[in-house]
């Protein structure tokens, strides 16, 4: 009996690690082990492993190196830029931000919020988008930092975040960019966005989990969260995972050169997975703005059923739903409802997110199969009287 080997299109909750990224840390986990602030020859080796990674990282969103500071992951990242700006931007008390953010970014301004900090949070519209203006509005002379997603995780849709960001230097207020999902997947660059801090994962762009980076603008100093020595400017103390630094660095150094063909290819290749499903699944609706949006990030509602129910009866396909399961109950994703999306249709989302490896046959067969699913879950819509 064979095996079917699942087609994975869930890129956007992890991607494998890029064998130019993984030949690129194996000295780094086998001879090349020594400490980058020792000062004999191996630990040399190992600093300047990391600041050659510093280099290419800063290199993908045009900033310098010394404004790059290596962390255990993005959330890390977000977490020193939100409750850092706020700390150095103390004699200001509210923090903006949208309804729309990763968990990251709400569990940062839930804590503020705990210790005092005022929270406003701008609505997207119903197209998974915030409008700019309605942004710049809520911003004031009291305001200490900006926080916006560059790209939202669930549904794909590109913020405005150049915008916001000039509303927000016009009033003395920093800004963080929670560009996770983006960076890799779309030219970013930190000085046309205009932000002061931006937040990398490392395992979104084909380097290993537990790596990424935080940029903050020259000039700024943020508190550690952390105290002890003198690494990453004092800001993430610790000795460093020169291993997996270097597979960040190498993983933005590919990012880099493929970045326009995989963009292409991508939009493509979701466009004629979104076509395919519409043709196989009437009433299929694609959540989010269709055109300012990740060109790998299709979130689909499928009518009359349970997107959860969808891909458990399809597991030639590995993808991803945001809604919360509980004993007897099933939850919608909290961004579909916040952007208006009813709470029956919500429980219809799937996430399909591919990747650089995906192929055409990929997406007829993942098509195919998930429409075949949904007829075998679908219920019967109510008839009217």
């Amino acid at each position: 009996m064979s095996v079917v080997t699942p087609i994975y299109l869930d890129y956007n909750a992890t991607t494998p690690v890029a064998p130019q990224v993984l030949e690129a840390m194996l000295p780094y986990l086998r001879g090349e082990f020594g400490n980058p602030s020792s000062a004999y020859a191996l630990g040399h080796r190992a600093h300047s492993a990391v600041e050659q990674a510093r280099a290419q990282v800063a290199a993908l969103i045009g900033a310098a190196p010394e404004e790059i500071v290596f962390t255990g992951g993005a959330t890390e990242a977000s977490n020193l830029a939100i409750r850092g700006a706020v700390a150095v931007n103390g004699a200001r008390d509210v923090v903006v931000t949208t309804n729309i953010e990763h968990p990251a970014t709400e569990a940062c301004c839930d804590v503020l919020r705990r210790t005092g900090h005022a929270i406003r949070r701008v609505r997207a519209g119903t197209s998974g988008i915030v409008v700019a203006e309605h942004a710049a509005e809520a911003i004031d002379e009291d305001t200490a930092l900006v926080t916006v997603i560059h790209a939202q995780n669930e549904i794909g849709t590109v913020q405005p975040v150049r915008q916001i960001a000039r509303a927000a230097r016009a009033r003395g207020a920093l800004v963080h960019a929670d560009a996770a999902q983006s960076v890799g997947k779309m030219a970013v660059d930190v000085n046309e966005l205009g932000v002061d801090f931006l937040t990398i994962a490392g395992h979104k762009l084909y380097a290993p989990k537990g790596v990424g980076a935080l940029y903050v603008r020259n000039g700024i100093t943020l508190p550690p969260l952390v105290v002890g020595a003198g690494q990453e400017h004092g800001l993430r103390p610790g000795t460093e995972n020169v291993a997996f630094i270097v597979g960040l660095g190498a993983a933005c150094a590919l990012a880099a050169s493929v970045l326009e063909t995989s963009r292409r290819t991508m939009a493509d290749l979701s466009a004629q997975f979104l076509a395919r499903l519409m043709r196989e699944v009437p009433g299929l609706v694609l959540v989010g703005d269709p055109v300012r949006r990740l060109p790998n990030t299709l979130n689909v509602l499928f009518p009359d059923a349970s997107g959860r129910r969808v891909l458990e009866a399809c597991p030639e396909v590995c993808a991803s739903t945001g809604s919360a399961c509980h004993a007897d109950s099933e939850e919608p994703s909290s961004i579909l409802t916040a952007i208006g999306v009813p709470r029956e249709a919500a429980l219809g989302a799937v996430r399909l997110s591919l990747g650089r490896a995906t192929t055409g046959d990929d997406i007829e067969l993942a098509a195919a199969a998930l429409a075949a699913a949904w007829r075998s879950v679908r219920t019967a819509p109510a008839t009217a009287h």
